[in-house]
């Protein structure tokens, strides 16, 4: 009757045929003509009868849940067949209203809000996309794919970066285990995961968990594979790990990281790591002549790009460690000393710096 050019026929044809197979609860019929249906449709580019269909069959007395999921299914195989944007959003949101509240086309659903956060994204509407894209609680969703959930969840991480929503983002990274990168063929989501948890620590300086971040990025295979990027995780794991605080595990972690064999093609970090490890009193001028150019040509945390109030903050940050440092070092040797011998020590001045040693005294 299609080929006859006999189109409304055709669908009076499969509507009558479609009632009888649902009364009789016949779910693989009635699949297949909801399908026919949408296609005869689809391919004669008839997108508002094709709404008006979904809409109707979708709300039919005893609609069979099987068949509606067909049916979504046939409709999506459009969506990106479209050229025209208007045209699109209207067929998406007309399934987006067919499948709300419905378990068994809720990973639909959540594939059709993907696509229409990217419209909204490529418009320029960031945190309408990222909204929409928050609706979708997908690791929830029973019956999809643990890659996909994955897949999903760091859109809607990057989404929310992209509108600077860090709490979001840190509350979303929670709900992927790290244990999923262990899995086979998960390295691209992997550096995915890490690198965007880079960018929400690196706004509260957490710089231990930036180093962490940093080390599962070296241990990828992909970047053990590619030099450069292997230089630039290590360069940056060790950087972070000597701004962060000192305690128990950063002490640790220096000392394991230094028996890298991939270190000893970098020396100037080893010689980082080894300021920091060793009991010897470090001169904090010289250090940061030894040691500025290198870090701000290669580590992010010192990087131009990073902005200047970063930099500064890091800075400062590598200064304090050094002085923490030396008043460990110190303790070592002195049980008491005077304020003015532990400045000219500590290569500080008393009047500068004295309210900032009660700081320093209990580490």
């Amino acid at each position: 009757l299609c080929q006859a050019g006999k189109i409304d026929e055709a669908l009076d044809k499969c509507y009558s045929l479609e009632k009888q197979t649902r009364l009789a609860s016949d779910a693989i019929s009635t699949g297949r003509l909801l399908v026919c249906i949408v296609d005869i449709l689809g391919e004669l580019k008839q997108w508002q009868k094709l709404n008006e269909h979904l809409i109707i069959m979708s709300k039919k007395r005893n609609q069979l849940k099987q068949a509606v999921a067909k049916m979504v299914q046939a409709a999506m195989k459009f969506v990106n067949e479209i050229t025209d944007e208007q045209i699109k959003l209207n067929l998406i949101n007309t399934l987006r209203a067919v499948t709300e509240g419905k378990i068994y086309v809720e990973v639909e659903r959540a594939r059709l809000t993907k696509i229409l956060a990217q419209i909204k994204e490529s418009n320029g509407l960031i945190e309408e996309a990222a909204d929409v894209l928050q609706e979708v609680k997908v690791e929830t969703f029973g019956s999809m794919e643990k890659r996909e959930k994955v897949e999903f969840i760091l859109e809607q991480m990057r989404l929310c970066l992209a509108k600077k929503d860090y709490i979001r983002t840190q509350i979303l990274s929670r709900k992927i285990s790290s244990q999923f990168f262990k899995e086979e063929g998960t390295e691209d989501l992997k550096l995915k995961y890490y690198r965007q948890m880079i960018e929400v620590d690196i706004q509260q300086d957490e710089y231990l968990a930036i180093s962490k971040h940093f080390w599962e990025i070296y241990s990828t295979k992909i970047v053990q594979e590619d030099p450069s990027e292997k230089r630039n995780a290590l360069c940056n794991l060790v950087v972070y790990l000597v701004l962060a605080p000192y305690d128990n595990e950063q002490k640790d972690l220096m000392h394991r990281r230094m028996k890298l064999r991939d270190l000893e093609a970098l020396p100037e970090y080893i010689q980082i790591l080894k300021t920091f490890t060793t009991q010897e009193l470090v001169n904090w001028n010289d250090f940061h002549c030894a040691h500025e150019k290198t870090l701000r040509k290669e580590t992010l945390a010192f990087a131009c790009s990073a902005g200047r109030e970063r930099t500064q903050r890091a800075m400062k940050a590598l200064q304090e460690r050094v002085t923490e440092h030396n008043i460990r070092v110190i303790s070592t040797y002195y049980t008491q000393i005077r304020l003015s011998r532990l400045a000219q020590l500590l290569y500080l001045s008393v009047e500068v710096r004295a309210p900032s040693f009660s700081t320093f005294l209990y580490i």
